[in-house]
């Protein structure tokens, strides 16, 4: 990837050891705005559901064949426990569970954003920088859902250009503003669709959310697979998480919240994610939520 010139990048906008990415473009206007979009207080998740399967089943299979994202153990005592309890073992970044990506998750040419070298974050017991510590406080921000499967599922394979987000926020009437975070739904469900093409964002999508300070991307397509854009295979990962520095949420299902912008009328809202404190991870399960 490093061939290709002139890539979009924000190392070195907010200091040489930021770990918070194009999360620097959620400030307290931003947020103050943003809650001004919760009016009826209807409230839709935007993660899929996650399966478990019990632990005595085996081991995890790799998150890209065909496995279940958690293990789950029931623990108790007695013939009538007072209480019950779990053992519970997960691989974030697998294809059914969404999960947030931290910016440590992608190493480019040996750095992690902003142009750090992996071997100095990286420890035994976890990283020393964009680790999801970051997200200890959440995110709150305006939400936009850009729908481009109003007409149907897009198509196998296609590659979505920065014209497939312009025509889609014409559609629905709604500018994307600094700070906000995108919401694309493509029609796609990928934990279901491992055989087929499926669609995913080109260099050229991931340059227009650079132009337009889009916060945090989610998603039920990303870099599509197999890849659609020669230039740069996985451009949402390798360029928008490590160069620009913005969060993921991969594995999202926006099903339920355009059915929501369609009865509300509109297609923003407040979003909110609020994921476990894990720290010193490169992933996290995250429940993002649209608030109306």
């Amino acid at each position: 990837m490093s061939e290709v010139a002139d890539l979009p990048t924000n190392w070195g906008r907010w200091g040489e050891h930021d770990e918070r990415g194009t999360l620097n473009l959620i400030t307290a206007e931003v947020r103050a705005q943003a809650v001004a979009e919760a009016r009826t207080g209807r409230t839709v998740s935007i993660s899929r559901p996650m399966p478990t399967s019990p632990i005595a089943a085996g081991p995890f299979a790799h998150p890209g064949a065909d496995s279940i994202g958690a293990m789950q153990a029931v623990l108790f005592t007695g013939a009538s426990p007072r209480g019950t309890a779990e053992l519970i073992m997960m691989v974030p970044h697998h294809p059914e569970v969404t999960h947030l990506d931290s910016l440590v998750h992608q190493v480019v040419d040996g750095q992690v954003y902003p142009g750090i070298a992996f071997e100095e974050v990286v420890t035994p017991a976890g990283y020393r920088h964009g680790s999801t510590a970051v997200f200890a406080d959440g995110i709150l921000t305006r939400g936009v859902l850009v729908d481009l499967a109003a007409d149907g599922p897009l198509p196998e394979g296609h590659g979505v250009t920065g014209a497939d987000l312009e025509k889609a926020c014409a559609r629905a009437g709604v500018e994307m503003r600094s700070g906000d975070a995108l919401v694309l739904r493509g029609g796609w469900n990928y934990a279901a669709s491992r055989d087929r093409r499926i669609p995913g964002l080109t260099l050229d999508a991931v340059t227009w959310m650079h132009q337009h300070d889009v916060a945090i991307y989610a998603g039920d397509i990303g870099d599509g697979r197999p890849p659609v854009d020669p230039r740069v295979p996985g451009p949402l990962h390798r360029v928008a998480l490590a160069r620009l520095g913005m969060p993921l949420i991969d594995v999202a299902d926006p099903t339920e919240l355009a059915a929501a912008c369609a009865e509300e009328g509109r297609s923003t809202f407040l979003f909110v994610a609020a994921p476990p404190r894990l720290g010193t991870a490169s992933g996290v399960p995250v429940n993002p939520l649209a608030i109306f």
